[in-house]
């Protein structure tokens, strides 16, 4: 049964793939996840596979990468060698991964918004897995709506000109966008995210912020040839192709 994935119905399921102690599934027709164990088997309508259907696949294994993906990624070398180290440990990993990253309130933060990412991801594929046997097109991968996340972990401030910065709760710079007014239109020369803060929305927030300003302006952005991702990206908000430059180095 076709159905539509809202926001609410999206932190259901994020809730249950991460509940270990019994088995779901979604009844698609009203719109909630229900429990294997309590639900009445010998209904008739419990075995209508159209209705009823397995949630995203989340194995240990699946939330054991992640840990290591996340880790990886860190540039404190301190947080990311502790982090590194529990998952070389023979058991109790989730747990020692949890007490080092409580210690770090900063980091731990970034933890919650990347593993919110990359699940709400999953769960997109997921559903455009459904939508093509449906026989319907495929929905973007992108949460909605990241930049609450990004608001409550960082300070975005507005600095001269068409320029603004992410801060962290310490302070430190997480990104910044910087734009220059042209003859006929405002030109962004800058838009970076330190590698410890991507994937978080940093940089999708700092573009709206800009866009904000500028207001019905023409703006335009340069972007490198193998930079498809950050294409794709900027296109959901509306930008088209330009001009297409080339180089021949000799």
């Amino acid at each position: 049964m076709k159905f539509e994935l809202d926001n609410i119905l999206v932190d259901d399921i994020l809730f249950h793939m991460e509940n270990k102690e019994g088995s779901y599934l979604l009844d698609t027709r009203k719109k909630n996840i229900i429990s294997v164990d309590s639900y009445d088997s010998d209904n008739p309508d419990f075995n209508d596979k159209e209705r009823f259907i397995n949630l995203p696949d989340w194995p240990p294994s699946e939330g054991y990468r992640l840990m290591e993906k996340f880790a990886s990624g860190l540039k404190k070398p301190v947080i990311r060698q502790e982090l590194s180290d529990t998952l070389n440990q023979n058991k109790g990993v989730f747990r020692a991964y949890k007490n080092v990253l409580e210690q770090y309130p900063e980091t731990e933060k970034q933890w919650f918004a990347f593993k919110n990412r990359e699940m709400k991801m999953i769960i997109a594929a997921w559903y455009n897995g459904l939508r093509e046997e449906w026989g319907l097109e495929a929905v973007g991968k992108e949460p909605e709506d990241i930049s609450s996340i990004v608001l409550e972990d960082f300070e975005i401030r507005e600095n001269v000109g068409f320029s603004f910065t992410a801060h962290t709760l310490d302070g430190d710079i997480a990104g910044r966008i910087n734009a220059e007014k042209e003859t006929d239109r405002i030109h962004i020369s800058k838009l970076e995210v330190k590698e410890e803060y991507r994937g978080m929305g940093i940089g999708k927030t700092l573009l709206a912020k800009l866009l904000e300003k500028t207001g019905k302006q023409t703006v335009t952005i340069d972007v490198p040839a193998e930079s498809e991702f950050f294409s794709q990206s900027i296109c959901l908000e509306g930008f088209k192709p330009f001009s297409v430059k080339y180089i021949l180095q000799v």
